[in-house]
C-alpha cells in the first residue's frame, strides 16, 4: 500500500474581524476535505470502511448539499441519501460540484457585513440563522467530516496530512 505523508498546514491567520476569522477556518477545512477526496482511486473512494457505510465520495457529496442548504436555501428532503454519490459521478465531478457550492456560498458570505444578521435567504417554514451561527455550524459540520475523511483516506492508501 503506497503511503504519502503530507505536511500539515497550520490553521490560518485570517485577519481580525469575526467574519474573516470564521470564514478563514471554514475555508481551511473545506480545502482539507476536498484534498482528501481528490485523487482517491475508484472504487476505494466510494467503498465503505465502516459498518455505517461512510465513504469518502459520499462525505463530500453530503457536504455539497449542506453548503447549498445553508447558504443557498436548497431544500434537502432526504439527508441520508446525500451520503451517497450517484454511481455515474466520479471523483472529479463530485469535487468540482463541492468547489462550485463553496464558491457560491462564499459569494453569499461576502455579501454579509454583520455576523449577527440573518443570512440573506429564505426557506419556507424555517427560521433563518445568523451568519455567525451558520459559519460556526459549517465549521463544526465540515470539521467533523474532515476527521472522518482523514481516517478513511489513510485506510485506503496510507495518505495522511492536509
Amino acid at each position: 500500500m503506497p503511503t504519502e505523508h503530507r505536511r500539515d498546514t497550520p490553521p490560518p491567520r485570517t485577519g481580525t474581524g469575526e467574519i474573516e476569522v470564521l470564514r478563514g477556518f471554514l475555508d481551511y477545512l473545506r480545502t482539507s476535505i476536498a484534498a482528501k477526496v481528490d485523487g482517491t482511486p475508484e472504487p476505494q473512494v466510494r467503498a465503505p470502511a465502516v459498518p455505517s457505510g461512510t465513504n469518502l465520495l459520499g462525505l463530500l457529496n453530503h457536504l455539497t448539499h449542506v453548503e447549498r442548504a445553508m447558504f443557498l436555501a436548497e431544500d434537502v428532503t432526504d439527508w441520508q441519501a446525500t451520503f451517497r454519490a450517484a454511481p455515474q459521478d466520479g471523483v472529479a465531478e463530485v469535487v468540482a460540484r463541492y468547489r462550485e457550492a463553496v464558491e457560491q456560498a462564499n459569494a453569499v458570505i461576502d455579501g454579509c457585513a454583520d455576523p449577527s444578521a440573518p443570512l440573506p435567504r429564505a426557506r419556507a417554514g424555517r427560521p433563518t440563522p445568523s451568519l455567525r451561527w451558520a459559519l460556526a455550524h459549517m465549521i463544526e459540520e465540515t470539521g467533523r467530516h474532515a476527521g472522518h475523511a482523514d481516517i478513511l483516506r489513510e485506510l485506503i492508501d496510507g495518505t495522511t496530512g492536509r
